[in-house]
């Protein structure tokens, strides 16, 4: 299965389309959003062309391919307009090696671990800023943001494919790799 990785749309329609573009362009099975769909958050500027009712036409008929975590700025109201499930803490994702642990990053992350065993991977979104990371009890993985990315790091999602991690920019190029041991 071929796994499309994004977090952080943030209500961006201009990032959330070119998402949606790469998304096809890549043939991927399933799309996992990490979290802050619609919502900019109090802590971010407005992202460029924010407008969460276009991004709610352009999720809605993905549906059946979407797989979604809650993110910090995720409400009840956002469950109303929103046609897949998208108020869960966090999802497991089963692997040859393991599991991944698929959350936000606003409860679970380095700092508070969910349980896992070596070698699994904690895989979230909300800091914004693509990450790689070796641990002795985990791997941490970040896809960085859609629309807000921080630490001058591209706007970016990651493939994840024959247990390949592969980061990208939403223009296709391909900046960083990790395979699962």
């Amino acid at each position: 299965m071929k796994w499309f990785i994004a977090s952080d749309i943030h209500g961006s329609a201009y990032y959330c389309k070119k998402m949606l573009e790469a998304f096809e362009c890549e043939q991927a099975d399933r799309l996992l959003l990490l979290g802050d769909i619609l919502y900019h958050g109090p802590r971010n500027d407005l992202p460029r062309d924010y407008a969460p009712k276009q991004v709610i036409a352009m999720l809605n008929p993905l549906k059946n391919k979407i797989l979604c975590v809650r993110g910090n700025c995720e409400a009840e109201v956002d469950q109303m307009v929103l046609s897949f499930p998208v108020l869960a803490d966090y999802a497991l994702i089963p692997t040859d090696t393991g599991i991944i642990f698929v959350t936000h990053g606003h409860n679970w992350n380095n700092s508070n671990l969910p349980p896992l065993n070596e070698g699994d991977i904690l895989l979230h979104g909300h800091t914004h800023v693509p990450v790689c990371e070796e641990h002795p009890t985990h791997i941490y993985i970040n896809p960085g943001s859609v629309s807000i990315p921080k630490e001058d790091s591209p706007h970016s999602y990651i493939i994840l494919e024959d247990n390949t991690f592969v980061w990208k920019s939403l223009e296709g190029e391909v900046y960083k790799t990790y395979t699962i041991k």
